[in-house]
């Protein structure tokens, strides 16, 4: 056989190789291009699926709100609600134009019709509400028949997202085998193409072929261990081998396209959790300050380039205040005011940088202003803290994966912040009497058997003083009730003052207040009270430019346990402040002891 035929049979089994490779190559493309489309919509299904279940289970919280609290607002989110979800063939519509199967959508269907028992009975509950038929709309919406319905609807859903989530599953890995299956048949036609180069090297293929076909052979080989840094080589010749390189160019580009998509599904998945995670550790706060340091915790992690600031606005000064930080930002934590920034103007969130033109904040320093986003922290429609973030890694805002969890975090972290001052709020309010800013008596039956439990253990007494001030009612009638509050507010600062180092006071009613001292005797509380009578009688008092008088006050003094057994401390100080009143005001009285019966023994300041 000529040398120029074996050259020709050659060349024309290369060419027929090259061309089976490059086909197979774009196949296995076609294989991935099956995959990704897969994957996408097995997320979509995944997002419309669980969009149902959110709507029916902001419906259901929507209801119940209306039937504890009896808000109409309630009811009128509610109805925005159900008018927002849309009908039920709009839903399945959807799904259907999105490859959505008759069985599946049958499965749906069926949970739509318990969902919607479920908004026939809810509105029979908000009707109820309306009818001021609170125990029935109760009934309805936490009774043992409507929770068996709302589970109902959860498995239903939850079925219908398995059976598409099976599907998916079947299709992603029905491509994924296709794919390497081409992969594999790629290979081959390499390797044997390879061969005929080798066979063919000392003819006019050796500068032709030999040369792209081994570099593209080496390309393959790491593409198909998904070696995606590999860079193929850029041919411009018009034949199969660049046809073949175009091929696996593409291929590359698909697989560097669908390593990208498992990262941001990795990594979306992974800040889901930590948002979950962050959120069931705010819910356990006792406190701010744990709130803020939740916050400082989880907040890099979440956003990992992105330092940060967590403002609360402090009531008191009007101002904005620093309250964590992390990730050394920029710039000062002083405090500033709501007007400095704009998102706590708009209500909204606020970013100067990017492709649009926007005002920077005041409170920001000019050279990060492009790098930083500002987002509101709000609940219930109330603004009540400021998250403050600037991009490290640049001049450039956050990307739009990392806005959607900044807006997911700002608003858990606002609806915690907000249950956790309004806790503390009603808290304030059933232990501290509003005039006076004492402790009232709700609070005196614990600090009592505290002080008594310490008295005690260590052996120590423990003072109890009955403080009344004298002829308040005369004072009240003469110069009216704002002038009798100045006068109990301005009694009860004195008292504080002097409890203020080893002992409470308390708003006992009215104009009576009572001290408890602990390891304080009876000799050291009959000082303490004439001190307190000279820092009252040593008052003046002014009511719209009318002076008050002077204030004297009646002391009774009881001390645990020469005077009687604890539960008797208070009643043995009323007792005392009872005879002090009798005999003439304006007196300390010490109770009577256990054994001194006969006489009370009494200390006067006349």
């Amino acid at each position: 056989m000529r040398i120029a035929t074996i050259t020709n049979w050659a060349y024309g089994g290369t060419v027929c190789l090259t061309i089976a490779a490059g086909v197979t190559m774009v196949m296995a493309s076609n294989a991935d291009r099956i995959e990704r489309d897969a994957v996408r919509q097995r997320d979509l299904f995944d997002q419309l699926a669980f969009e149902v279940e959110a709507d029916e289970a902001q419906l259901t919280d929507q209801a119940r709100l209306a039937a504890v609290t009896g808000d109409p607002s309630h009811e009128i989110a509610y109805n925005r609600t159900l008018a927002a979800i849309g009908p039920v063939e709009q839903r399945l519509s959807r799904l259907k134009d999105n490859g959505a199967k008759e069985e599946e959508l049958r499965s749906l269907e069926e949970g739509l019709r318990w969902a919607r028992t479920l908004q026939d009975e809810q509105k029979a509950a908000i009707d109820a509400i309306k009818r001021g038929d609170e125990i029935t709309a109760h009934k309805i919406v936490f009774g043992a028949e409507y929770e068996r319905e709302l589970e109902r609807v959860h498995f239903l859903l939850g079925r219908f997202r398995y059976m598409l989530d099976q599907r998916s599953d079947r299709a992603i890995e029905q491509a994924s085998q296709a794919s390497q299956r081409l992969r594999t048949v790629s290979e081959v036609m390499v390797g044997i193409t390879a061969l005929l180069f080798l066979f063919v090297l000392g003819f006019v293929l050796k500068r032709r072929i030999l040369k792209p076909v081994v570099k593209l052979s080496d390309v393959v080989n790491r593409l198909a261990d998904q070696d995606y840094a590999v860079e193929p080589p850029q041919l411009s010749q018009i034949d199969e081998i660049g046809d073949m390189a175009h091929a696996i160019r593409v291929f590359r580009e698909n697989g560097i396209e669908r390593q990208r998509l498992e990262r941001e599904r990795d990594a979306d998945w992974h800040v889901r959790d930590l948002l979950a995670r962050m959120t069931q550790r705010l819910q356990g706060c006792e406190s701010v300050a744990d709130l803020f340091e939740v916050v400082r915790l989880f907040a890099p992690r979440i956003a990992p380039d992105l330092s940060g600031r967590l403002y609360t606005l402090d009531a008191r000064l009007g101002m904005m205040a620093c309250a964590s930080e992390w990730q050394s930002p920029d710039g000062s934590d002083a405090a500033f005011a709501p007007d400095d920034c704009w998102a706590l103007r708009r209500g909204q969130s606020h970013m100067p940088g990017g492709d649009l033109v926007d005002v920077p904040c005041k409170h920001v320093p000019p050279e990060t202003a492009a790098a930083t986003v500002c987002v509101p922290l709000t609940a219930q429609g109330e603004t009540i803290g400021l998250l403050v973030l600037e991009n490290r890694a640049g001049l450039q805002g956050p990307s739009n994966n990392t806005k959607v969890y900044i807006e997911l975090m700002s608003e858990t972290v606002g609806l915690a912040l907000a249950n956790l001052k309004l806790r503390d709020a009603l808290h304030e309010k059933a232990l501290f009497d509003a005039l006076t800013g004492l402790r009232n008596r709700h609070e005196l039956a614990d600090t009592l058997r505290r002080g008594v439990a310490q008295a005690d253990a260590a052996r120590t007494p423990l003072s109890c003083l009955m403080v009344d001030i004298d002829r308040f009612k005369q004072l009240n009638d003469r110069f009216g009730h704002d002038a009798g509050d100045l006068t109990i507010r301005s009694v009860a600062s004195t008292l504080d003052n002097a409890a203020r180092e080893d002992g409470t006071a308390f708003r006992y009613g009215g104009e009576e207040f009572l001290l408890l001292l602990p390891g304080c005797g009876e000799d050291r509380a009959v000082e303490r009270a004439r001190l307190i009578q000279e820092r009252i009688s040593a008052m003046t008092l002014v009511h719209d430019g009318v002076p008050l008088g002077p204030v004297t006050v009646s002391i009774g003094i009881s001390t645990y346990p020469v005077h009687g057994p604890a539960h008797a401390l208070i009643g043995s100080a009323d007792a005392a402040l009872l005879r002090a009143k009798e005999e003439g005001r304006n007196r300390i009285v010490l109770a009577t002891g256990r054994r001194d019966t006969n006489a009370a023994a009494a200390a006067e300041i006349g």
